[in-house]
């Protein structure tokens, strides 16, 4: 056997005996689904004290991640009125609760973006 063979033959016996060790676990993220997720818990987010003392009301889009357990994986903002609300927009999205989305009958990860509203009047 030439080097060239030895060395292919090494090769793929280092890949075939990682193989086991390798995790194949599918990272979809999907915008469309059989069943979409429901909140359980949604705790409201703070208001901050100076939009409300000032009498301003905003909103902000908070595009999250649902795992296949119902948490917030992660959480951005896509867009707000007023960037004094987006930290707190966040921080109450990190919080919530969901009972998962579904496709092919199967808990999968989804992402939405949720618009969260500061109401001055609430």
């Amino acid at each position: 056997m030439d080097f060239s063979s030895r060395f292919t033959a090494l090769f793929l016996t280092a890949i075939l005996a990682c193989l086991p060790l390798c995790s194949f676990a599918d990272d979809t993220v999907y915008t469309k689904v059989d069943v979409n997720p429901v909140p359980v818990k949604t705790p409201p987010p703070d208001f901050p004290d100076t939009m409300k003392r000032q009498g301003i009301s905003g909103v902000v889009a908070v595009a999250i991640v649902i795992d296949e357990t119902g948490i917030v994986t992660s959480a951005n903002v896509s867009k707000s009125s007023s960037s004094e609300f987006e930290a707190p927009a966040l921080a109450a999205v990190k919080k919530w609760k969901f009972k998962p989305a579904q496709k092919d009958g199967a808990a999968v990860k989804m992402r939405v973006t949720i618009p969260i509203r500061f109401n001055v009047e609430e």
